[in-house]
């Protein structure tokens, strides 16, 4: 049994009506952030022996009860109360039980709640920064290798969703990869302005007690500490950086996702999602649905509403701390999960897709996807680009008034229209023409891709 008196003192001296108790919890949200809260307890206890608040033998055991707090927590076996409403009075609690209140009621002096769930939200997500580099890592590697394998197959790039040019499918795949690693590298700097610890910053002017903050935040790990106790508490930047670089992150999982949805249909056939990551359909038996690749999708899009909470609710608070900030925990906790979760979908789904090489590459000659390349070569040849857009223009509507592509029409038309290439064994350069014409850095020419995927590995080795 627990002390029935709330923790947060006296001077309150009605309970919480149910509603008001309910809306007020967020013990149910806190419960991934215990074991942090229970380092930052233990950093803290330290300091109070160093204060003489707490003497050595007292300090030994509220030690040993964090301990083994710790040990319950990780094993699963700790009892959580809904009596209880956050995760500090759930430490302090079961402290309280395990050495008595007396001894445990030293433990809360010199700090607030406050300063302890900014410390224990960025101990979380300097942990969760650290598998979504991973996460990013490993999907980075896989694009590389998929690139690799995949340095002769060409297939239509597109614009407006229409074919425009060739291109070679792992200037494609390492596109993705280019986005990914700006994700990287936002983490990477998310990370470095989160990893300040706010411990010692009380409830909004620091600690009344001799607190040694750089002391703790080494204890924590941490790379130093918050310069501004106010804003400490007051400040939930990192948690929205983190949630906006998750949601950016996600619009490029996003669109690998509607890359292998829209590859995957029947009508192009790019590319078969490997079973496991592909399902089938309750009434329909021909049906093989690219469900997970549309939840990573939809994944996207309910991250993107968990920043715009976040926002929301920091959106005009006086400065200083306030109850609002508790709920920006559940949309900051859900982003970086969904992130998580849907790197590793993403990640599967790349490493095990089937390409069907023959299918993109009917589809790089079909929908006159040449005609740039026709019009580049009048350039080449002394021809204005703006009449060698018109000319070769009215050619694909040529074709089309016979139905045919660009390609396919009849040699002496051709050769009529572009007097200009007559020298050239054919007008309509070649798929691998076509590509190889692309000679600039960054461009799809195989030896400027061959170039960036070295790079690409360069930077992830």
């Amino acid at each position: 049994m627990h002390d029935s008196r709330p923790l947060w003192g006296s001077r309150v001296q009605a309970p919480l009506t149910e509603v008001a108790a309910e809306l007020s919890s967020s013990v149910a949200v806190d419960r991934p952030l215990a074991s942090h809260d229970v380092a930052a307890s233990r950093a803290h206890l330290a300091e109070l022996v160093g204060a003489g608040i707490i003497d050595e033998g007292g300090a030994r055991r509220l030690d040993g009860a964090l301990a083994d707090v710790l040990d319950s927590i990780m094993n699963g076996t700790f009892a959580w109360d809904d009596a209880l409403e956050d995760v500090h009075m759930h430490v302090e609690q079961a402290v309280r039980a395990a050495v008595g209140p007396d001894l445990a009621g030293h433990l809360q002096a010199g700090r607030s709640r406050n300063e302890e769930i900014v410390t224990d939200e960025r101990l979380w997500l300097l942990d969760a920064a650290g598998r979504i580099d991973a996460g990013l890592l490993g999907c980075l590697r896989t694009l590389a290798r998929r690139a690799g394998e995949e340095l002769d197959t060409i297939l239509p790039a597109h614009t407006h969703t229409q074919p425009a040019q060739p291109m070679l499918l792992a200037h494609h795949l390492l596109a993705h990869a280019e986005a990914l690693a700006r994700d990287r590298e936002r983490f990477a700097q998310a990370a470095a302005r989160l990893n300040r610890s706010p411990a010692g910053s009380g409830a909004s002017v620091g600690s009344g007690l001799p607190i040694d903050r750089e002391r703790v935040a080494r204890r924590l790990g941490f790379g130093g500490i918050t310069a501004n106790s106010l804003d400490a508490v007051a400040d939930r930047d990192y948690a929205v950086e983190m949630a906006a670089t998750a949601a950016m992150a996600l619009m490029h999982l996003s669109r690998v996702a509607a890359d292998l949805v829209w590859w995957s249909t029947p009508y192009l056939r790019f590319a078969r999602i490997a079973d496991g990551w592909a399902t089938g359909s309750s009434m329909l038996p021909n049906k093989r649905n690219p469900d997970i690749a549309e939840l990573v999708r939809a994944r996207a899009s309910r991250v993107s509403g968990n920043l715009a909470t976040m926002l929301g609710i920091v959106n005009g608070l006086p400065l200083g701390y306030h109850r609002d900030l508790q709920e920006t925990r559940r949309p900051m906790l859900d982003a970086i999960e969904s992130l998580e979760l849907s790197l590793a979908a993403v990640d599967g789904m790349l490493r095990t897709v089937t390409f069907d090489r023959d299918a993109m590459r009917r589809a790089a000659g079909a929908g006159h996807a040449l005609a740039t390349a026709v019009a580049e070569r009048l350039v080449r040849s002394g021809v204005p680009f703006r009449d060698a857009h018109w000319r070769v223009g009215s050619l694909v509507a040529r074709a089309e008034e016979l139905n045919c592509d660009l390609y396919e029409l009849p040699p002496d038309e051709l050769r009529a229209a572009l007097p200009e290439l007559a020298d050239l064994p054919n007008p309509i350069p070649t798929l691998e023409e076509a590509v190889a014409a692309a000679d600039v850095g960054g461009g799809t020419h195989p030896a400027r891709v061959r170039a960036s995927l070295q790079d690409l590995e360069e930077r992830l080795s």
